[in-house]
């Protein structure tokens, strides 16, 4: 089944999920040539065991709390916190709360 994701000019939300987490699974929101954005949920002490994203990113917790490995450190990023990663950052993220994470991929596709 083909997901939907916005068109140009759509709005979405991404407000926090409140309740719903728990029940709400990771969905890509946004898909074009050059550009991804999903909202990327995890429930607590769940990750995602060291990778790289196909290009630069931000990452933007909306809600819970996580701890985040990158650039040979550990930061706990929280609700309204930000990161930038480079250019395949190698990174790795685990739920220490329930969270929902914004994520925009900036890819190198040619």
């Amino acid at each position: 089944m083909a997901m939907n994701h916005a068109a140009s000019g759509e709005l979405i939300d991404v407000r926090p999920l409140g309740a719903a987490l728990r029940q709400t699974h990771s969905r890509t929101l946004v898909r074009a040539n050059h550009l991804e954005v999903f909202r990327f949920v995890l429930a607590a002490g769940q990750a995602a065991p060291d990778h790289k994203a196909a290009g630069a990113l931000t990452m933007q917790c909306l809600e819970g709390a996580v701890e985040l490995d990158a650039h040979g450190r550990t930061q706990i990023l929280q609700a309204g916190d930000m990161v930038y990663l480079a250019d395949a950052e190698p990174h790795a993220v685990r739920a220490l709360e329930d969270a929902s994470l914004l994520i925009s991929i900036l890819l190198r596709r040619t």
